[in-house]
């Protein structure tokens, strides 16, 4: 790679540290072409990526988040899986290595904070955002559902008395 390859590189690293909520980090070996292709789907359904990175890079590009614990993260063949959401990363990452035991997870750059494998795995099993959303969503509208119950049963009730005062006087 070049100079210029370089520095387009090492700029895209510290974009996606920068913008994502969690940068989960895995080494790949042993991985075939289908197997990979197979964890890019399956991150890209939950809004994520995965990129193989050259460590040096990744270290320059961390600036010293993390510190001394995240740049050993950074050693052999590396691959990391980042997105914005910072639980979708974990758990299609998460989900896979349970899978496939070739794919190992080293540990995850969230912030400035570290998690180790075990941190990460905590992390899959939360709920993601869309999730948070609808059980949000959910309990907004539950109210309003029962609201509008409560003022139905009046007139429901009054519409029945009226009825069966008809048909009472009809027969």
């Amino acid at each position: 790679m070049d100079k210029a390859g370089k520095s387009a590189a090492l700029e895209s690293l510290k974009g996606v540290f920068e913008e994502s909520g969690a940068v989960v980090v895995t080494h790949y070996t042993g991985l075939s072409v289908a197997e990979m292709t197979k964890l890019r789907g399956m991150l890209r359904k939950d809004g994520a990526q995965l990129k193989v990175v050259k460590n040096t890079l990744a270290q320059i590009a961390l600036e010293g988040k993390g510190g001394d614990e995240a740049k050993d993260m950074f050693q052999g063949p590396v691959a990391i899986a980042f997105s914005p959401d910072p639980v979708s990363a974990a758990k299609a990452t998460d989900e896979f290595s349970k899978e496939n035991s070739k794919l190992v997870i080293i540990g995850a750059v969230m912030g400035d904070q570290v998690l180790d494998a075990k941190g990460v795995e905590a992390l899959a099993k939360l709920p993601s955002l869309d999730q948070l959303r609808g059980k949000l969503i959910g309990l907004i509208q539950a109210p309003a559902t029962k609201v509008a119950g409560v003022l139905q049963a009046p007139a429901g009730q009054l519409a029945r008395v009226v009825s069966a005062y008809a048909n009472k006087d009809a027969a």
